[in-house]
């Protein structure tokens, strides 16, 4: 299977997710070395995710985030039963929700 261009959107957006994960790094003086360690990838691949490069993996993404202590706002954000037609289609045949 080719792979097609990549929305602008989505490019977009893994940017300012990027931004967003060097920013709270900042915030907590934190360096990109002792966010990299404790995330357990090289610093390379952190500078590449805060750059917003899409071809980072998920497990990256959010070992960064537990680092940051932004994982469970992640989920949170995520999580369908959390929305107004999560909440209205709770009674319809969907998985159980995964609890922590």
């Amino acid at each position: 299977m080719t792979k097609g261009p990549e929305p602008a959107r989505t490019r977009l957006s893994a940017q300012r997710i990027g931004a967003h994960l060097a920013t709270w790094r900042k915030l907590q003086s934190l360096t990109a070395e002792q966010v990299a360690d404790r995330a357990g990838v090289s610093r390379d691949t952190l500078r590449r995710l805060e750059r917003g490069e899409t071809t980072v993996g998920i497990a990256v993404f959010l070992n960064v985030a537990r680092v940051l202590g932004t994982l469970d706002r992640v989920v949170e954000a995520l999580d369908p039963y959390e929305t107004d037609l999560g909440r209205a289609r709770a009674d319809v045949s969907l998985p159980k929700r995964v609890r922590p």
